[in-house]
């Protein structure tokens, strides 16, 4: 009798430690999870924000488009190339406010891998590529450059050429911003849609940021 009092103290004890380990176990796995998605939390890790968007991003262009996402990069990517030329041209100067040096680098390391993507764009849904002295968008068309206008800005010097440049790239902007809007109407492909969401985000909040920088540039080149 004594002898099974016993035994039964033993399983009793020994059932106890076993539920206190299983016990202590879930802890420290809940209290390893937590550590975890704090750093995660706190790194930036597996956060939304940290994918990168599918405008310029390597995601697959869709097959599916109608004419009006044809003609919105036929159109844009001359567009941008003459916003990169506008910038080259400046940054090629000397005696360029600072501040507006890195816009104009900005606006390259922006405008850049767009372009790259509409071409992409245009190969995926075999479409022409837009020629690479394309007059096909007339001067003020999209807030187009005319070659006098893009000269002046060749002659331009110092502070002059920053003004001009910020004033120029202002209109450019502008249009760029409209032809967006309808594409975001108008156009069928996801990504064609996705990139014209995204030069209007970006582009309108340069134009404030251009607006800016001209009324703090100081008189005389």
């Amino acid at each position: 009798m004594n002898r099974a009092s016993s035994l039964t103290a033993v399983a009793l004890a020994s059932a106890l430690a076993l539920a206190g380990c299983g016990t202590g176990g879930e802890q420290n796995t809940d209290a390893a999870s937590e550590t975890t998605s704090s750093t995660a939390a706190a790194t930036g890790a597996g956060s939304p924000s940290s994918t990168p968007s599918g405008a310029t991003s390597g995601e697959p262009i869709a097959e599916e488009h109608n004419d009006d996402d044809v003609m919105f990069a036929q159109m844009m990517i001359p567009h941008h190339q003459q916003a990169v030329d506008m910038s080259e041209t400046l940054l090629a100067k000397d005696d360029i406010p600072a501040d507006v040096q890195d816009f104009a680098q900005k606006v390259i390391d922006a405008q850049g891998p767009e372009i790259e993507r509409m071409n992409q764009m245009l190969q995926t849904w075999e479409a022409p590529m837009p020629a690479e002295d394309s007059t096909s968008m007339d001067h003020g068309t999209g807030g187009m450059m005319s070659e006098e206008d893009m000269g002046m800005l060749n002659d331009a010097q110092g502070t002059d050429a920053a003004r001009l440049y910020l004033e120029q790239m202002t209109v450019h902007h502008e249009g760029a911003v409209e032809m967006a809007q309808e594409q975001i109407e108008q156009g069928q492909n996801p990504q064609a849609v996705e990139l014209a969401r995204q030069v209007v985000e970006d582009q309108e909040a340069e134009i404030t940021e251009m607006e800016q920088m001209l009324q703090e540039l100081p008189d005389g080149s």
